[in-house]
């Protein structure tokens, strides 16, 4: 069953389009990747999955009702953003900057009830940050920042999660640490993940599908082990990579011109 139907969907900034004719069907409870080459239009899909751009062809449709006709509130009590660059925190705490993921839920009056305050403290035991959630947001490292926003997604308590970039910026330990956690929504949460990403060896890991888009417009779906291969990565992104089986795994290797050892011989 497909939570998000995308049809015949095309958009561009000019005249030009990024996305053409896209159709995907985005099945329930699932992990999607969505990967491609900077301009591809991979950030622009996020935001019209969640109303914040309009389609110039086609329909996006959320639990089978098109994403234009919820209004705001609605909306956010069904899909749940956690941006590539995150706004100013203030100096908020970490507790509330998670607490305004309760905003589509409080009463006319605004007052946060008993369940909102269990909800945020499930949302930081979840995410490893309750031992600090009363220290300010400006005082984290990348990666606990990252989780924080991740908390404040899972607070917002919707069920469907579209994150765009989570892990840049963040070392591999950190990286591996937010797919963890991730993976563990989905598959404890019964959450629906769609998330860009420029880490092709991890969507490979951890997502049930991959979407590729390609700056043509062109797009291919399917699940990763059998959509990636060497040949449509250099067709995509425009670079060679060596593929090694790890497991019942692929793991891609890019070869740059001054690669050491023979995967290349510069000219």
């Amino acid at each position: 069953m497909s939570i998000i139907e995308i049809q015949n969907v095309s958009f561009g900034y000019t005249n030009d389009l990024i996305l053409k004719g896209l159709n995907l069907g985005i099945a329930d409870k699932s992990f999607l990747a969505i990967a491609g080459p900077n301009g591809a239009g991979k950030s622009t899909l996020l935001n019209l999955l969640c109303d914040q751009l309009k389609p110039q062809t086609g329909h996006i449709k959320i639990e089978g009702r098109e994403v234009q006709k919820y209004s705001t509130k609605k909306l956010a009590q069904k899909i749940a953003v956690v941006p590539q660059e995150h706004p100013s925190s203030f100096d908020f705490t970490v507790a509330e900057t998670v607490m305004m993921a309760r905003t589509p839920y409080l009463s006319t009056f605004g007052f946060e009830t008993k369940t909102d305050a269990e909800i945020v403290s499930e949302a930081l035991e979840i995410t490893g940050i309750a031992n600090f959630a009363s220290r300010p947001l400006t005082k984290l490292s990348g990666g606990e920042r990252q989780r924080v926003f991740i908390a404040r997604a899972l607070a917002q308590n919707t069920s469907i999660l579209l994150l765009d970039e989570p892990t840049s910026f963040l070392d591999i330990k950190h990286q591996v640490g937010i797919y963890d956690l991730l993976k563990k929504t989905q598959l404890e949460k019964n959450k629906t993940i769609i998330m860009v990403t420029h880490d092709i060896n991890l969507a490979v890991q951890y997502c049930d599908s991959i979407l590729l888009l390609a700056n043509d417009g062109a797009y291919y779906t399917g699940s990763a082990e059998e959509l990636l291969t060497s040949e449509k990565i250099e067709g995509i992104f425009g670079v060679k990579t060596l593929a090694v089986n790890v497991g019942n795994r692929k793991i891609f290797q890019p070869i740059g011109l001054f690669s050491k050892g023979n995967f290349a011989t510069p000219t």
